[in-house]
């Protein structure tokens, strides 16, 4: 019979007072402190391996307790440190799009729970809570959309963030557990996901340069590229290579980080073209550069209310969720009789499974096209017997 070798470690201080112990993990081998905080045991990652290092900062501690001065890197975590850190650290390796989302989701939280309240501390009903503050509080974004209703989904991805921040914060030796780990999300009981239809797009077409020629590139290019508005806007006349007929898709810019190329459409390369001879640009130039400081590109903003005006003017009745993302839709939708490796490549997703739920949708020619076919492929078969 053989035993599992045992592992160093270092107490010192009085037990029940001040009592730390050094210790390296036996499947890792890195080392920790393990303390009293408020009659909850704390353990703090040391993120080296170096034993006489442990040894010297396990006396510290325990001289800090025993004075009641709690070292602030080994206190428990306020949110303010806790989304002070995270930002700092993990939010500048995330999309820029993500990047906002992390800072103003939480400027949220500080805003309700408070600066000072301890992460480790958070329970059910502050959950609970925020799905109902954050409801009421409505969208925060500039423009027509402040103070409208939030859907679930937006409520969702906040709280994600908030989950993320703690995931982070344990795995960086700050928590000891995620306190939210395992609640329930607010999901939607019917998302509304319409498709664009295609008289619809011609009709926005038709009065798209009269609402800008800068509007009537950007969508074009949606409609033939099926990417999304925000990585559209963000595009670079550099990202275009005219020779070989392709675009690139810059990872900073894309919402789930993932940098391809994709085979441009005669439509969209003659969008392009026409582009460029109204407005001469090459290199760094933006594709889209906001109309009052060209150094910028164009603001999510503009390109909602610029949707609208075109709606108003194509006398298309609104409906919700059918704006940008409608044209990805539609995108995904028309394109379903392709591979899905080819159809996931040439719309910058990811997973396949995020094109069959959310942006594919079944249609009657389709479903008919699909039984005459196994109708003639019967015919077939029985001419042959």
């Amino acid at each position: 019979m053989t035993h599992a070798k045992k592992r160093w470690s270092y107490c010192t201080g009085e037990r029940g007072r001040n009592r730390v112990r050094a210790f390296e993990h036996p499947l890792t081998g890195s080392l920790f402190l393990e303390f009293a905080d408020d009659g909850r045991r704390k353990r703090i990652a040391l993120r080296h391996r170096d034993r006489s290092i442990a040894t010297g900062k396990a006396d510290e501690l325990a001289v800090a307790l025993r004075r009641g001065d709690l070292p602030q890197e080994v206190a428990a975590p306020t949110l303010t440190t806790l989304f002070d850190n995270y930002v700092r650290e993990v939010t500048p390796q995330k999309a820029g799009s993500t990047q906002g989302h992390d800072r103003w989701a939480a400027r949220l939280f500080l805003e309700f729970l408070g600066p000072s309240r301890k992460a480790a501390t958070l329970n059910r009903r502050d959950w609970d809570g925020f799905i109902r503050w954050r409801r009421i509080r409505g969208d925060g974004r500039k423009g027509k959309a402040k103070q409208r209703p939030v859907r679930n989904r937006i409520i969702e991805s906040d709280l994600k963030f908030l989950c993320a921040a703690l995931n982070w914060g344990m795995a960086a030796g700050l928590l000891e557990r995620n306190p939210l780990r395992g609640m329930p999300w607010p999901r939607e009981e019917a998302p509304s996901r319409p498709i664009l239809t295609h008289e619809q797009y011609l009709a926005l077409l038709g009065k798209a340069r009269s609402v800008s020629p800068l509007f009537e590139l950007a969508l074009v290019l949606a409609h033939e590229t099926g990417h999304r508005i925000g990585s559209i806007r963000l595009l670079k006349w550099s990202d275009v290579d005219r020779q070989r007929g392709v675009i690139r898709w810059r990872a900073e810019n894309d919402k789930i980080g993932y940098e391809h190329e994709t085979i441009l459409t005669q439509e969209a390369l003659a969008a392009l073209e026409k582009a460029r001879t109204d407005r001469p640009a090459i290199g760094d130039a933006w594709l889209l550069p906001a109309p009052e400081d060209p150094q910028q590109p164009c603001s999510r903003h503009l390109m909602r209310d610029w949707w609208q005006r075109a709606e108003e003017l194509a006398e298309i009745e609104h409906e919700p969720g059918l704006g940008w993302h409608a044209l990805r839709r539609k995108f995904a939708t028309e394109l379903k009789q392709v591979p899905l490796k080819d159809l996931c490549q040439l719309g910058g997703w990811k997973e396949p499974q995020t094109v069959l739920k959310c942006y594919q949708k079944a249609d009657e020619a389709t479903m008919r096209e699909a039984l005459a076919s196994r109708r003639q492929l019967h015919a077939a078969g029985q001419s042959t017997q």
